[in-house]
């Protein structure tokens, strides 16, 4: 009967996790295809990106040829092959909701009319890559990403354990160097400033590939350790010293954290030892055996 229970729970967190994740998952679709329709569209720029290329080639086509060639059917075109590339490497659960994110904007941007509410180009580029940030950022917290040069970005961070968005802004650079050249200099330009406004708010918003040093300095390093590990598999060194007032010995545990693991873990600390001095640092990058928990 205990048993039974026990699975009962498990299946309802399940079921709970993943409605919740794809409450988000819609939320940040509305987002984007909004930020795509109202913003993009209204201002002639070019969003990042596999979606930046679906809007210039469908735009080049249209004026060279007049066939009108749907952003969807372009966008999830060029996703197949970086879908494939993130199931196999990265995790199917986050590659299954990436692919329902991709998809929903896919059918939003075809349905949403295109309406302005503001002329001023400034405007759109800023607010538009806010809302895009926003977007991607929300995906991003829901185990899930838009796809496209994401995926790239995601795998990249995965293996060097440091975050790979200021690479993507730089890839986009290309692409907004190409459209300045075939549609004039001007929108181009404000993309770029879209494009920056849009990576800074997914590196302010996007904690997961952020690392942070902790250094604790405490009286009781044992039971500090023991609560800590119950929580996070991550490794802490123990270094012994001396006050240079008390002269008492005290002991420094060091250890690196992601950045939204870094409040839980200060709480323990301090439950344990009240007195507990603690310094948090950023931590660019780390090389060797570091855990972080694998996407789905």
């Amino acid at each position: 009967m205990c048993i039974m229970y026990r699975y009962k729970g498990v299946a309802m967190s399940f079921k709970n996790k993943h409605l919740k994740t794809t409450f988000m998952i819609i939320v940040s679709a509305v987002i984007s295809a909004l930020a795509l329709k109202v913003f993009i569209s209204a201002g002639g720029l070019f969003p990042g990106g596999f979606s930046g290329l679906a809007v210039l080639i469908s735009r080049l086509v249209y004026r060279e040829f007049g066939i009108d060639i749907p952003f969807g059917l372009l966008y999830i075109s060029f996703n197949i092959i970086p879908t494939y590339m993130v199931y196999k490497f990265v995790g199917k659960w986050f590659t299954r909701y990436s692919v329902l994110q991709y998809a929903l904007v896919s059918i939003l941007v075809w349905i949403i009319p295109e309406f302005d509410i503001t002329y001023d180009i400034v405007l759109i580029a800023i607010f538009g890559g806010i809302l895009s940030g926003i977007s991607a950022s929300l995906a991003l917290a829901a185990n899930a990403s838009g796809g496209g040069t994401d995926f790239i970005a995601i795998y990249v961070s995965n293996k060097t354990n440091a975050p790979a968005w200021q690479y993507i802004l730089y890839g986009n650079s290309v692409l907004l160097l190409v459209a300045g050249l075939l549609f004039g200099w001007e929108k181009a330009l404000y993309s770029i400033i879209y494009q920056y406004v849009s990576t800074q708010v997914v590196n302010s918003m996007h904690q997961r590939y952020k690392l942070m040093s902790l250094r604790l300095f405490t009286d009781k390093p044992d039971e500090i350790i023991d609560a800590v590990l119950k929580t996070t598999r991550h490794g802490i060194t123990k270094l012994w010293g001396e006050g240079g007032y008390s002269k008492q010995p005290k002991c420094m545990l060091y250890m690196v954290v992601n950045a939204f693991e870094v409040e839980e873990i200060v709480q323990i600390a301090q439950s344990v030892d009240s007195k507990v001095f603690i310094d948090i640092s950023k931590t660019e990058r780390v090389l060797g055996n570091y855990y972080r928990k694998p996407l789905e």
